[in-house]
């Protein structure tokens, strides 16, 4: 029972990963297929719900078949493989560039609801639209529930503007600390002189004075 429970655990362990054969576009399609996914739960992709579905059963036979053919079971259908990674990857491109029409949409119609569901898929390059992301949540915050995606975006805004507070707070106390140095080391270096200076003069009212008191007595 526990060699069985063994070798299920690693064939799962090993399907998480992707098939090396290709991987350079196999990677992009399995990697997203979770995302695709997500999106049968958003009220306009109900009708693309079978669609979906089968194109998660196509990826899910050609990543076996991927795993076959890196295996050495299945190496005459190397070619195949690749022909089908190619048609999937046109299908995957198709989605994206819905989700992302998608969400332009949801921003020219200000539809929250879309707007949050689609963003919180994945399929939006939040580093490339983070600007567009955040404006449209500040302007509509109080309607927009900014959990997921969105919530770990305003997450790091916050963090990065701490960061930058405190960077200008050190830098702030750093200049301070430094202007405070210059001046100490310049009034020691002017009472140094005053005192050289006092001496100086010192030194010639004594000359002075002895020189005086020479031309009396002689």
């Amino acid at each position: 029972m526990k060699n069985i429970l063994l070798l299920a655990f690693i064939s799962i362990a090993l399907y998480a990963q992707n098939p090396k054969v290709y991987s350079s576009l196999g990677d992009v399609i399995y990697d997203n297929l979770d995302k695709i996914e997500s999106l049968k739960k958003i009220d306009n992709y109900k009708t693309f719900s079978f669609k979906i579905d089968q194109y998660s059963k196509d990826v899910d036979k050609t990543k076996k078949l991927g795993f076959a053919i890196e295996s050495g079971e299945m190496v005459k259908t190397k070619l195949e493989y690749l022909d089908k990674l190619r048609e999937l990857s046109n299908i995957n491109d198709y989605f994206f560039r819905s989700a992302y029409i998608s969400f332009e949409k949801s921003i020219d119609n200000q539809d929250n609801n879309l707007f949050i569901d689609i963003v919180n898929t994945g399929m939006i390059d939040t580093k490339k639209n983070k600007v567009k992301i955040l404006n449209y949540y500040n302007l509509h915050s109080e309607d927009i529930n900014s959990s997921g995606l969105i919530q770990n975006m305003i997450d790091e805004e916050k963090t990065k503007k701490t960061k930058k507070k405190s960077y200008y707070k050190t830098k702030k106390q750093i200049d301070e600390a430094k202007i405070r140095r210059i001046r100490a080391s310049d009034k020691y270096k002017r009472e140094m002189m005053e005192q050289k200076l006092q001496k100086e003069l010192e030194l010639k009212k004594e000359k002075i004075r002895k020189d005086q008191e020479r031309e009396l007595f002689n």
